[in-house]
C-alpha cells in the first residue's frame, strides 16, 4: 500500500516490526544553525570583549581557557519600610486650624491634619514639614502679639520639635525612598551600557544633596514640584547597573589574573638566553584584545563610578547620625565592593606588567 504521508520520527514496519528513522537530510542543516544561533547569543552581550580576551590570553601561554564566571549576586537595599525612621508626634494633630485664623500657617496645619496628609508620602510629608518650619515663626509672633500665648508656644515647642527631627525626615524621603531603591536595584547592563548614559541622574543626586545641606543649615524653602521631580529623576538611575557591570568586569578579569599568575609560576617568559614565544605574542594579544576592546569600556566604567558615588556619599555623610543598621550593613558592602571592583583593570595591567618585566620593550599602560 501506498502511503500518501508519512511520520519523520519514526515508522514501524508492518512485517517485521522494526522501526526505522526516516532519512532527514535537512537535520545537519537544523543543528547547525542552532548552533549558529547560540554562538550569536554569546558574542552579543557587553562581556564578550573580555571573553574573547581571556580565551586569546589562554591560548597565547599554552593554558586551558577557564569557563566563563558565574553571575555574582548585587547587594540589595532593604525595602524602604525596613528602613524608614520612626519619627515621633508633635501634639499638632488635636489642633483646631481655625484658632491659626490670619496666619499662613492655617492652611498647613490642615493639610498635615487631614485623612489624606495621614497617608502622605514621605517626600510630602518631608515638604510639609519644611513648610512648618518656613511658616511658623511669623504665625509665633502674631499669636504672641495678640496675646495667644499658650498656642504660640504650643506652636513653638512643635517648631523645635521638627527642626530637630528634620534630618529623620530627609532620609525617609531621600535613602530610604523607593526612588533610591530603585536607583541600586541590581540588574544586569546592557552592551550599551554606560555610553548611553548621561548627567541628568547625577545632577539629580547632587541636587538633592544641596537642598538637605540648605535645609538642614535652617533655609526651609522648597520646590515641591522640582524636588519630586528630582526624585523621579534619580529613580530612572544606574547604580545597580554599575555595580553589576563592574562585578562581571572585575570576575572576567580575576580569571585573566588568575592565568598570568599560572604562567609566571611556571618560570620567567625572559631570561639570559632564552626568551619564550609568548613574550613576542602577548604584547599584540594585549594591544589588539585589552587595550583596543576592554580598556575603552572599563574607562568609561571607571568614569561613571566616580561620577555616581560622590553626591550619594555627600547625603550619606550629611545624615550620618540617623542612618539605620540596616542602610549602614549594604552602604558597607558597597564601599567595600565598588572601590575594588573600579580597580580591576588596573590590578590586571600590574600582572601584565609583571609578566613582561624581563622581557624588555613597552609595557601595556593602565
Amino acid at each position: 500500500m501506498h502511503h500518501s504521508s508519512r511520520n519523520w520520527a519514526s515508522t514501524q514496519t508492518p512485517r517485521t516490526g522494526r522501526t526505522w528513522r526516516a532519512h532527514r537530510p535537512w537535520l545537519p542543516w537544523l543543528c547547525l544553525a542552532g548552533l549558529g544561533l547560540l554562538l550569536t547569543a554569546c558574542s552579543s552581550g557587553p562581556d564578550q570583549p573580555l571573553h574573547t580576551y581571556l580565551q586569546r590570553l589562554s591560548r597565547t601561554l599554552d593554558l586551558p581557557a577557564p569557563a566563563a564566571p558565574e553571575p555574582r549576586l548585587i547587594p540589595r537595599l532593604p525595602r524602604s519600610g525596613q528602613m524608614r525612621l520612626e519619627v515621633t508626634g508633635d501634639r499638632l494633630g488635636g489642633l483646631d486650624f481655625l484658632d491659626l485664623h490670619g496666619c499662613e500657617l492655617q492652611v498647613t496645619v490642615g493639610k498635615r491634619n487631614s485623612s489624606l496628609g495621614r497617608l502622605a508620602r514621605d517626600s510630602q510629608l518631608l515638604l510639609l514639614e519644611l513648610e512648618y518650619l518656613r511658616l511658623a515663626p511669623a504665625c509665633i509672633d502674631q499669636l504672641r502679639a495678640e496675646g495667644e500665648v499658650a498656642l504660640a508656644e504650643t506652636l513653638a515647642t512643635a517648631w523645635e520639635h521638627k527642626r530637630t527631627q528634620l534630618p529623620a525626615r530627609i532620609f525617609n524621603a531621600t535613602l530610604a525612598g523607593e526612588e533610591y531603591r530603585t536607583l541600586w536595584r541590581p540588574q544586569p547592563a546592557t552592551t550599551a551600557y554606560p555610553d548611553n548614559t548621561a548627567g541628568a541622574v547625577i545632577d539629580a543626586l547632587a541636587a538633592v544633596d544641596a537642598l538637605a545641606a540648605r535645609w538642614l543649615a535652617g533655609d526651609y524653602r522648597a520646590d515641591n514640584r522640582g524636588f519630586e521631580l528630582l526624585l523621579s529623576e534619580i529613580a530612572r538611575g544606574d547604580g545597580g547597573q554599575l555595580w553589576s557591570a563592574l562585578a562581571s568586569q572585575a570576575d572576567w578579569l580575576a580569571l585573566a589574573d588568575a592565568q598570568l599568575a599560572e604562567r609566571a609560576a611556571q618560570g620567567p617568559l625572559c631570561a639570559p638566553r632564552y626568551r619564550h614565544a609568548a613574550a613576542d605574542i602577548l604584547p599584540n594579544v594585549v594591544r589588539r584584545f585589552f587595550i583596543d576592546a576592554v580598556q575603552p569600556r572599563a574607562a568609561a566604567l571607571g568614569r561613571r563610578y566616580h561620577q555616581l558615588l560622590p553626591p550619594q556619599q555627600a547625603l550619606e555623610a550629611r545624615l550620618a547620625q540617623v542612618l539605620p543598621d540596616n542602610y549602614q550593613r549594604w552602604r558597607s558592602l558597597r564601599e567595600q565592593q565598588l572601590p575594588q571592583l573600579a580597580a580591576a583593570p588596573r590590578r590586571h595591567v600590574d600582572a601584565l606588567q609583571a609578566l613582561l618585566a624581563d622581557c624588555g620593550g613597552p609595557a601595556p599602560e593602565r
